[in-house]
């Protein structure tokens, strides 16, 4: 293996990825006995697991609720305890937290505009009211736990952003310098020996802690719980109920929800279908779904865990364009994910899609990479989940047919916490109540949407083979990148 040194010549067409490849076998060996399953699912109780009915039948209600996602969930919860009262029914088309509610890494971050540069590039004069709302909401995420008696593994250790790469180490030195000039002592600079005491990986060059801003939790778990509660409080849930179309007849100011067995009837309506195709026309072309892939370790040993340090069990994500996240669970297993981020023509979302063997094998050359000490170490798990991407990078929100229907998609893989932001959102604008949510700019505009096939495959494919090139070239932006870029327009994961 070469010596750390190799890290700092940086040579230009290699990542350090390339440069510390560890053997074959050892990833043959890891990957051997690894079941394609989603471990937060299978990590759920029996009780947790429990089936619900599917829809049959007609129900009325004062709110209809399409998604039984974080999303849906969180604005289930969210009304019942605004309106006790109120007649809440939540239809989702297969099971509570299946798709990427129960699939994700579990990062809850405070951000709702995918980070502060991202922020600051499209709603600058609105970014400190943007930054504290997401504060206050992930707060409100955390309270959950012990106002609404919920235990889904909550953690409020932050996370740290590391450099790779030697050119990163600028980045990093950008980031600490602008939190200081707000005055933000939450963000603290490591530098390469401070950052590999606190987390043994070789690769790690140094880092920023973002120790307030950030919490890990249980994906599929926040999802039982809100689901529990939302019962507990009286809303009506049906699974395997999927949602045909969706009908509000001018007569009788009502909106109408339409599966194969049966129909809601309620006063309100939200479309919480994150990735999936929306029932509304207008937002057809807003969201692409993106493929990304996740590799759970077994449980370390206490030498394993010894040997790697993480005490302090951070979040943690590297700075190249193609990233890779990872994270500690409560039975000291190693999530590792990332990297991949794969678009199919035409934007559907297919299971045979999750099964990709090349992106497996390439997360587990690269976690051995990170972690050469744990040779040895095998993978319990692989799974892939479809992300909502949209242009902007975050959530946007809206209304329609007369304001009876509400909508929030393309969270773009940071809606762990923005879900419940999106929730309030919603839910203020189906009750016409004027909030300083809704009076931003972020909330009020709407993204560009992607082109229709084939222009969206080809401008996809080539935004991210430029996105791979900056990696390879000290970060480097192209001129489809840069042009992008003073656009407002991407593509990210």
């Amino acid at each position: 293996m070469e010596s750390h040194d190799s890290n700092r010549s940086d040579p230009v067409g290699t990542t350090v990825f390339e440069r510390r490849l560890p053997p074959a076998s050892v990833i043959a060996h890891s990957l051997e006995h690894t079941v394609h399953s989603v471990f937060w699912l299978d990590d759920l109780s029996a009780e947790a697991k429990a089936v619900r009915p599917k829809l049959a039948g007609e129900r009325v209600a004062d709110l209809a609720i399409v998604g039984g996602g974080y999303t849906g969930l969180w604005t289930a919860v969210l009304a019942k305890r605004r309106n006790p009262n109120a007649r809440v029914v939540l239809v989702e088309a297969k099971t509570i937290g299946w798709a990427a509610s129960g699939r994700n890494g579990g990062f809850c971050e405070a951000s709702l505009t995918h980070g502060r540069e991202n922020g600051l590039a499209r709603w600058p004069k609105e970014l400190d009211t943007l930054d504290r709302l997401g504060l206050e909401n992930l707060d409100a995420i955390g309270a959950a736990e012990a106002e609404l008696g919920m235990d889904f593994e909550f953690e409020r250790n932050g996370s740290l952003d590391v450099a790779v790469e030697p050119h990163q180490v600028e980045w990093l030195h950008e980031t600490a310098a602008d939190a200081a000039a707000r005055g933000d002592d939450t963000v603290r600079l490591l530098d390469e020996h401070e950052v590999q005491a606190s987390v043994a990986s070789p690769t790690y060059l140094g880092a920023v802690w973002h120790t307030r801003t950030s919490a890990l939790l249980h994906p599929a778990k926040l999802a039982a719980e809100l689901a529990r509660v939302a019962e507990e409080l009286g809303v009506e849930i049906f699974e395997q109920s999927p949602v045909r179309r969706i009908e509000t007849p001018g007569s009788t100011g009502a909106v109408e929800l339409v599966t194969g067995g049966g129909s809601v009837v309620a006063a309100r309506a939200v479309l919480a279908t994150n990735v999936f195709p929306s029932l509304l026309k207008r937002n057809t072309l807003m969201t692409v779904p993106v493929y990304d892939y996740v590799l759970m370790t077994e449980p370390l040993s206490a030498e394993q865990l010894h040997s790697i340090g993480w005490a302090d069990r951070q979040g943690i994500g590297d700075m190249a364009n193609q990233f890779h996240y990872s994270r500690m669970t409560r039975d000291n297993r190693i999530l590792y994910g990332g990297y991949d981020a794969i678009y199919h023509y035409g934007g559907r979302v297919r299971g045979q899609y999750e099964e990709r063997a090349e992106s497996y094998e390439r997360l587990a050359s690269h976690f051995f990479t990170t972690f050469p000490q744990l040779e040895g170490l095998r993978f319990s798990h692989r799974w892939a989940g479809a992300i909502d991407t949209s242009t902007r990078f975050c959530a946007f929100y809206g209304t329609a047919r007369d304001d009876r229907v509400a909508y929030a998609a393309g969270f773009t893989g940071l809606g762990v916490a923005a879900t419940r932001f999106a929730a309030e959102v919603m839910l203020d604008r189906l009750e016409h109540r004027e909030t300083e949510r809704l009076s931003l700019q972020m909330v009020r505009e709407r993204p560009l949407p992607f082109p229709p096939e084939p222009a969206a495959a080809l401008g996809i494919n080539a935004t991210r083979w430029s996105l791979d090139r900056a990696d390879h070239n000290r970060g480097r932006r192209n001129l489809l990148l840069k042009t992008l870029d003073a656009l407002g327009l991407g593509f990210d994961s």
